[in-house]
């Protein structure tokens, strides 16, 4: 079911648009093609828009409602960028530039944006202004971190900002939200350890920085387990642990560990990032040797707001049907960088269900990041429907 038959009707266009967006993916801060293509559908529909932002690609259109009278404006937000993958689904619309690929459904996220623009430009069935927010970026790059810098909400302020993400976990026809946290805050950090090297025959003339590092590795992994809260939800993974010359004789200068650390609260966050030096300190400690550690912390837990999830639940209900809305699904130790947006405003970030139960190994099935992933066209009406009520119910015109 899908309230809105005006953009059920526009389910092939709307098609049509997510397979040529998905034709020429480009990476961060380089999504030209894609900008190019909003812009001239916008251009189209005569909206005003402003484009340039984060890096150059990011573009911001306003529809105003058939009244302004309450003065309030709500944010909408797509994002835009693709992943250094080499797809493998065999499609007549596969990427076309090798080794990128739409393999995490941002061209079903512009679409889907796409199609609640054109449907709000032809009703303008509330009182307000929308902001459509085409955010350029996000798979590691900050772009909304970008946007906010660049003065995103000072040009544009809104009372709140919402997105959608596709979610192959969930069947086609339903719709996840949560009060708080339903992305994890992402972390990486990279570790180098030195010590002395020399000839493994005579270690007492070496400071053994392997050794060093592999010690390292299991106390930064008692962190989750011994420190954290149980009733917390953390994870601390270690996926790169790089030493030596390929020489069975040789003890090595250098050992370096990568990894990543997700959390869902501020205290988990604040906790581990405290642990981390305290270990790394004392590890350097014990074995003298030097211990760097650059610990970045790329994004924020994505918070979805009390009373925003109300109104995206009756949106969504709007839609699907109350009881295909699940309103306290399970957080996700992935990351997005729209929590930067919610950091700053009130809102949403929901998940589209876009699985299909009837055929688990059909390339729409796929997991995000997968090779054979692609997004279910028919996942397009439901969530430029659920956008738009957002919209109508957010800004209700009182006629």
């Amino acid at each position: 079911m899908v309230a809105i038959k005006k953009i059920q009707d526009i389910q092939d266009e709307m098609t049509g648009w997510r397979q040529e967006l998905h034709q020429y993916p480009q990476t961060n801060y380089e999504e030209q093609i894609a900008s190019d293509y909003i812009k001239k559908k916008l251009t189209e529909w005569n909206i005003p828009f402003t484009d340039g932002w984060a890096g150059g690609y990011g573009i911001v259109a306003t529809i105003e409602g058939k009244k302004n009278t309450s003065g309030k404006a709500i944010g909408l937000r797509a994002d835009m960028d693709a992943l250094d993958i080499d797809e493998k689904t065999g499609l007549s619309y596969c990427s076309k530039h090798e080794g990128k690929m739409h393999a995490c459904g941002h061209d079903g996220h512009m679409a889907i944006l796409l199609g609640a623009t054109k449907y709000l430009n032809e009703t303008r069935n509330f009182d307000g202004k929308v902001h459509l927010i085409f955010q350029p970026a996000e798979e590691g790059g900050r772009g909304a971190d970008k946007m906010i810098e660049e003065g995103l909400f000072d040009k544009y302020p809104c009372e709140s900002v919402h997105a959608v993400h596709n979610w192959p976990w969930l069947p086609l026809g339903k719709i996840g939200m949560r009060v708080g946290p339903i992305m994890a805050a992402v972390d990486t950090f990279y570790i180098t350890v030195t010590g002395k090297e020399g000839h493994a025959a005579v270690p007492q003339g070496c400071i053994d920085p392997i050794v060093a590092t592999s010690e390292l590795v299991l106390a930064l992994q008692s962190i989750v387990s011994r420190n954290v809260d149980p009733t917390e939800s953390a994870v601390v993974s270690i996926t790169n642990f790089n030493a030596g010359t390929g020489a069975f004789n040789i003890i090595p200068r250098e050992a370096k560990l990568v990894g990543t650390v997700r959390t869902l609260s501020p205290t988990a966050h604040a906790l581990i990032q405290k642990r981390f030096k305290e270990i790394c300190d004392g590890i350097a400690q014990i074995h003298g040797v030097e211990v760097d550690l650059d610990y970045i912390v790329e994004s924020d837990a994505t918070v979805n707001t009390a009373e925003e999830i109300e109104l995206a639940a009756a949106a969504a209900a709007d839609v699907i049907g109350a009881e295909n809305v699940d309103t306290d699904t399970t957080p996700f130790m992935t990351g997005e960088d729209f929590g930067s947006m919610l950091k700053v405003l009130k809102g949403t970030y929901v998940y589209l269900g876009q699985g299909r139960e009837d055929d688990p190994k059909a390339h729409n099935s796929k997991p995000l990041h997968h090779a054979e992933y692609d997004f279910n066209d028919n996942a397009l009406p439901i969530g430029a429907s659920y956008m738009a009520r957002i919209i109508e119910r957010g800004l209700p015109l009182d006629e």
